[in-house]
């Protein structure tokens, strides 16, 4: 980011034939910001070898794992955080589109939902010329702190922190953030590292890893 900036049903994995798509046609990625302005640039495509690899991961079966349903909230409470989720999609030329604007983050649509057997993924902004960003502190969380999602179907998925990873943004890891591992993760995803003034872009992301522990059902 730049200073703008196992279901329940085995029918529900028809989705996953849909992300292949589109990680071989090379539609990733990642949150920017730039200081300027509240619209990130793209950042760096990974490499065909990198999406062959994210999208060969076959999903299998596992014991904790949410149906569909779209994220509604976001809560982290290392950080104080409470805030809606946005829904991001595709732009015209093919890349991941991210946020409007630096205070709310978004889920990528075209992959699982949080909770969902697979790897979700939602994206958010750093900072802006305006002041920090809703992932600004996103770099501080540590293993073992927990990360929330209520889903629209009432349901709660609660997940673990693992580890936390800066990359070069030339050295993204695109398999074990869009992957599918076998269990339910959330990876979340913000801008880092090194600021350069001449672009006005970051040079690294910020990548937290997590998986899903716990789901509370709807009351």
């Amino acid at each position: 980011m730049t200073r703008s900036e196992a279901p329940r049903s085995r029918g529900r994995r028809a989705v996953w034939p849909i992300v292949t798509a589109l990680l071989l046609t090379g539609l990733l990625f990642l949150v920017l910001g730039v200081r300027g302005s509240d619209h990130p640039l793209a950042s760096p495509v990974p490499s065909p070898a990198a999406l062959r690899a994210a999208a060969t991961v076959p999903p299998v079966p596992h014991a904790l794992a949410t149906g569909r349903s779209a994220p509604v909230t976001l809560r982290i409470p290392a950080l104080g955080m409470i805030v809606p989720i946005g829904s991001l999609g595709l732009e015209a030329d093919g890349t991941v589109q991210v946020p409007s604007g630096t205070a709310q983050p978004g889920w990528f649509r075209l992959g699982p939902t949080p909770g969902q057997l697979g790897s979700a993924v939602i994206l958010g902004h750093v900072d802006s010329y305006r002041g920090p960003g809703v992932f600004f502190q996103l770099r501080t969380l540590a293993a073992g702190d927990q990360v929330d999602v209520d889903l629209a179907d009432g349901d709660t998925a609660q997940f673990t922190v693992n580890s936390v990873a800066q990359y070069s943004k030339q050295q993204f890891p695109a398999q074990r953030v869009y992957g599918s591992h076998g269990s339910s993760a959330l990876q979340l995803v913000t801008c880092g590292g090194v600021f350069d003034h001449q672009t006005g872009s970051y040079l690294s992301n910020i990548v937290v890893y997590t998986s899903l522990t716990a789901v509370t059902p709807t009351a």
